[in-house]
């Protein structure tokens, strides 16, 4: 039994094409069900966020499981198969694996290293388990991902370098002050970039959050969406006295706040330290105003340093994150042969005793008047034969068992002994063709 894995993202599909194939949750169990139905589809999985839709499954048939899932987003989504095909993507055995594993570690987000993800794949697995649609390979296919998105994050700290503008704002904010719980906080605008920071500043633990803006209706529907409260612009210098931490993200083509308005209010504050976040464009503090006593200011240019010196962590942490994916793929890898390896082993050594005893009973019919010790001699004779036939394909069977080719050459002996092969997986039919088999030891991308 093989995983594989056929989807979009945000690299392969535009926004129009991955609204259509979002699946939206009260749809989830019924579609989980549908595709459980497949013959070839032994446990499935269906991954299904803005950024992504993809169907995990453990097949007996390569090809034919691929090509159900096709069909079945065609159908489920109305799509034309021919249209949906040139932004479907299809990973089929180790390539399925090693692209989870990127996929729960965050090194295939449109953020490198986002944490969302690790939870969006969690609450996927759990819904399919559930709803009674995984099996043995899925449970250990995405228990073990899981495990690698946890270590991956825990080694490297790749989601501790924050690479967006407003949440890099809390986070100098957080340094600056500690806990964010109990800090008045005032924001100033009630923009895109506002509304974002504020959900990271709740995110932080934030309680006293105040939002001002020029349209007081823009502040209240803001102010709702943080537990904040909305204030008037012309009521900000007396709520400026009491805060702790400005972010002001204003769509103002002139300064706000000015240097001696500031100097008053410091002093008003017998001096408490203040930290101004100002993350707008054109900027919305006089740069003076960074030179006040007590006064910390940073402008988009500090954060966007910032960013940029979080990007490049983020992607040194990438490359250790590739590396500890290289590790836990040759313990996947070795795990998934073993369900072929020791079966086969066993049908084989199976089929050279029934050949042995068969052709034992075959040859004392013709051969009267046999002691027991030559008895004895013939069935020694015919049992290290058979022992000593067998050994060497077992022997590198093991080996190759330790290889991405190791499901392969177990095929191909299942095959040429025509062994009857019991276990979970059933016999499998995977004669791949030579250039999928060679994408296995290829780094994703």
């Amino acid at each position: 039994m093989f995983p594989v894995v056929i989807g979009l993202n945000h690299k392969s599909a535009p926004v129009e094409i991955r609204e259509k194939m979002s699946f939206h949750p009260s749809q989830m169990v019924k579609a989980l069900q549908e595709l459980k139905e497949c013959p070839e589809i032994q446990g499935v999985v269906i991954l299904s966020t803005c950024n992504r839709t993809e169907v995990y499954a453990a097949t007996t048939d390569v090809e034919a499981g691929i090509d159900s899932i096709k069909e079945f987003f065609a159908e489920h989504h109305k799509i034309d198969e021919n249209v949906l095909e040139q932004y479907l993507y299809a990973h089929t055995l180790y390539n399925a694996v090693r692209h989870l594993f990127r996929v729960v570690s965050g090194l295939d987000s449109m953020v490198r290293g986002e944490t969302q993800i690790l939870g969006q794949v969690s609450s996927a697995y759990q819904q399919a388990n559930d709803a009674g649609v995984t099996n043995k390979v899925i449970n250990v296919f995405f228990q073990t991902a899981l495990a690698v998105g946890k270590r991956v994050r825990t080694e490297t700290l790749i989601d501790q370098h924050p690479v967006s503008i407003s949440y890099t704002a809390v986070e100098l904010a957080k340094q600056q002050f500690g806990e964010l719980k109990g800090k008045g906080i005032l924001i100033m605008g009630a923009g895109e970039m506002s509304t974002l920071t504020a959900k990271h500043l709740v995110s932080a633990g934030a309680t006293t959050v105040l939002v001002s803006n020029r349209s007081y209706d823009k502040a209240v529907l803001l102010a709702k969406e943080c537990c904040g409260r909305a204030v008037r612009l012309d009521d900000v210098d007396q709520y400026l006295k009491e805060v702790d931490i400005v972010i002001s993200a204003t769509a103002s083509k002139h300064f706000v706040l000015l240097p001696e308005r500031m100097q008053e209010i410091m002093e008003q504050r017998n001096h408490r330290p203040m930290l101004l976040i100002d993350i707008a464009v054109p900027r919305d503090i006089h740069p003076e105003v960074g030179g006040i006593s007590h006064i910390a200011l940073f402008d988009i240019d500090d954060l966007r340093g910032v960013v940029d010196r979080h990007h490049q962590e983020r992607e040194a942490a990438a490359v250790e994150a590739e590396r500890i994916i290289d590790e836990e793929m040759d313990l996947f890898l070795k795990w998934h042969n073993s369900l072929f390896v020791v079966p086969t082993i066993l049908a084989l050594q199976q089929k050279g005793e029934q050949i042995r005893d068969l052709q034992v009973e075959r040859a004392f019919a013709h051969l009267s008047g046999l002691t027991p010790k030559q008895e004895k001699v013939v069935r020694s004779m015919a049992n290290s034969i058979v022992n000593h036939l067998l050994h060497l394909p077992i022997v590198n069977l093991k080996e190759y068992a330790n290889t991405s080719q190791g499901h392969l050459y177990t095929e191909i002996l299942q095959n040429l002994f025509d062994l009857n092969v019991r276990d979970e997986a059933g016999r499998p039919n995977l004669m791949l063709k030579k250039n999928q088999e060679q994408g296995f030891h290829r780094r994703a991308e």
